[in-house]
C-alpha cells in the first residue's frame, strides 16, 4: 500500500509533517521519493496518450473540415446544372459533418484543458519531488557530516588516552629513577656497613697479632 492515495495527496502533503511523524525519516523520505517517482511516470503517460488523442482528433477534424468544404463544392455543382435535389443531398451531408466538427471542436477544447492541467500538476509534482531530493540529500549530508564528528571524536579521545597513557608511563619512569635514587642511597649505606664490619674483623685480627706478640717477647725474656 503506497504512501499515498491519490495524486492531489502528494500536491498537497506536508513533508516537515510527515518526517515529523516517522520512526524512521529517512526511510520515509526514500518511500516518498519513490512513490513520487512512479506517480510523475503515471502522470506522464497519461500526458502522452492525451497528445496522441489530441492529434488524432485534430487530423480527423481537419479530413472533416475537407469534407464539408468537397460537399459545398458538389452542392454549388448540382446547381449549377439545374439539380435542386442533388444540392440538397450535398448539403444535407455538409451540415451533418459540420455538426460533427462542432462537437470535435468541443471534444478538441477538453483534451487541451486536460493537457494544461495535466501540465500543471507535473510541475507540481516535479517540484515536490524536487523538494524531496533536496532533503534526502541535505539529510544524507547531515548523517555523513555526523559520522565525521564521530570518528574525529574518536580520533581525539584516541589521542587522549595516548596521552593519557604516555603521561602514566613517564610518571613511572619518574618513580623509576625516584625509587633508584633512593636504592642507590641505601646501597651506599650498606657498603659502608660493610666495609665497618670488614673493619672489625681486620682490628680483631691486628689485635690477636698483637697479643701473640707480647707473649712471646714475655716468654724470651
Amino acid at each position: 500500500m503506497g504512501i499515498f492515495t491519490r495524486f492531489a495527496d502528494i500536491v498537497n502533503s506536508n513533508l516537515n509533517s510527515m518526517l515529523d511523524r516517522a520512526e524512521d525519516p529517512a526511510k520515509m523520505l526514500v518511500l516518498i521519493i519513490q512513490e513520487m517517482e512512479q506517480t510523475l511516470v503515471e502522470v506522464r503517460s497519461s500526458s502522452v496518450k492525451t497528445i496522441a488523442e489530441k492529434k488524432e482528433l485534430k487530423r480527423y477534424m481537419a479530413d472533416v473540415s475537407k469534407g464539408i468544404t468537397r460537399w459545398a463544392e458538389k452542392a454549388e455543382l448540382a446547381i449549377s446544372k439545374g439539380r435542386d435535389d442533388l444540392a440538397r443531398a450535398a448539403l444535407v451531408e455538409k451540415q451533418a459533418l459540420e455538426d460533427s466538427f462542432v462537437a470535435q471542436e468541443s471534444e478538441l477544447v477538453e483534451l487541451e484543458s486536460a493537457l494544461a492541467r495535466l501540465n500543471e500538476d507535473i510541475g507540481h509534482l516535479q517540484e515536490k519531488l524536487q523538494d524531496a531530493k533536496s532533503r534526502r540529500a541535505a539529510m544524507n549530508l547531515r548523517q555523513k557530516t555526523v559520522v565525521s564528528r564521530i570518528k574525529v571524536k574518536k580520533q581525539l579521545n584516541k589521542k587522549s588516552i595516548e596521552t593519557a597513557f604516555n603521561k602514566f608511563e613517564e610518571y613511572e619512569q619518574k618513580m623509576d629513577r625516584l625509587e633508584a635514587e633512593v636504592e642507590s642511597f641505601d646501597l651506599g649505606r650498606s657498603q659502608s656497613l660493610s666495609d665497618q664490619i670488614e673493619q672489625l674483623v681486620v682490628n680483631e685480627k691486628v689485635e690477636d697479632e698483637l697479643e701473640a706478640l707480647k707473649t712471646k717477647y714475655k716468654k724470651a725474656s
